[in-house]
């Protein structure tokens, strides 16, 4: 998805959708009526589908790629998923909706399966919930991580970063805070944090660093998350890190991933190291 004018809709056709998805989401009031998790619980066993709309810049191929933080034909970020073709739809790339496939066994969400664009491929068992609010979609789905009751969990943190027009980092941050959330979750969590916001996200994963009570492992993934901010906010923070944090083995990682930024004040603060009486 490097050359994304190969695939996604015009400016202005995607702007349509865009209208088109509000339009349906306020024509259709009685469908918000109940929350989505509501709706899910009184779902039967099976597959469980909803869609909603997708912040700006996120395009899928229907299937099983997806890509965000896409601007002028190029693509920051890609994500590959295993989904077999056989599965919920297949189409050309474009730039929505965001769609989630649940399974349901035993009257619990066991697993989850997250898709941009195309359209369902017709099923007369699925249950399809239709076009969320988004609001609603991460407020499901991020609870859903919370509970940490299936594999779908974890999946839900990215599933729940797509959407538009929703802020999730405060949600994200007290899921990697959460000691009785796996371990599994909690670092998915902060690396979506890493992603998720500006200057909050980052103040919030340099305090998880420093919380002394959480977890290595997710401290650990605090200061990788760190490390994918923009630099003008990863690198101050892991130059902090690096300078002033008590535990040694945090401080070398934070001194591993200014490595890998090639960044000027990376070299500065090497410098001083190794020159430091």
């Amino acid at each position: 998805m490097n050359n994304i004018a190969s695939y996604s809709l015009s400016r202005a056709k995607r702007g349509i959708m865009r209208r088109a998805w509000v339009a349906l989401l306020l024509a259709t009031p009685a469908l918000g009526a109940q929350t989505l998790e509501r709706r899910v619980a009184n779902a039967p066993d099976g597959t469980i589908r909803f869609s909603y709309a997708p912040k700006p810049g996120v395009y899928g191929n229907g299937r099983n790629r997806i890509s965000w933080d896409c601007r002028d034909g190029d693509c920051r970020h890609n994500q590959t998923n295993d989904y077999d073709d056989r599965d919920d739809w297949g189409a050309p790339c474009d730039s929505g909706p965001v769609r989630v496939a649940l399974s349901k066994r035993d009257g619990k969400v066991a697993d989850l399966r997250v898709y941009v664009g195309g359209e369902w491929r017709t099923s007369t068992t699925a249950t399809d919930l239709g076009m969320i609010g988004t609001k609603d979609a991460t407020t499901y789905l991020l609870g859903l991580a919370a509970r940490d009751e299936s594999r779908a969990s974890e999946k839900a943190i990215f599933a729940a970063i797509l959407a538009d027009s929703v802020t999730v980092w405060p949600d994200l941050l007290k899921i990697a805070k959460n000691d009785d959330v796996s371990r599994k979750v909690r670092r998915s969590a902060v690396f979506w944090l890493g992603q998720a916001a500006g200057d909050a996200a980052t103040r919030g994963l340099t305090e998880l660093v420093d919380d002394k009570n959480a977890d290595r492992e997710v401290r650990e993934a605090a200061v990788f998350a760190l490390s994918q901010r923009p630099h003008d906010e990863g690198v101050p923070a892991l130059i902090t890190i690096a300078k002033k944090n008590p535990d040694p083995e945090l401080r070398r990682k934070a001194i591993f991933w200014l490595g890998q930024s090639q960044d000027p004040r990376a070299l500065a603060l090497f410098e001083e190291l190794l020159t430091r009486p």
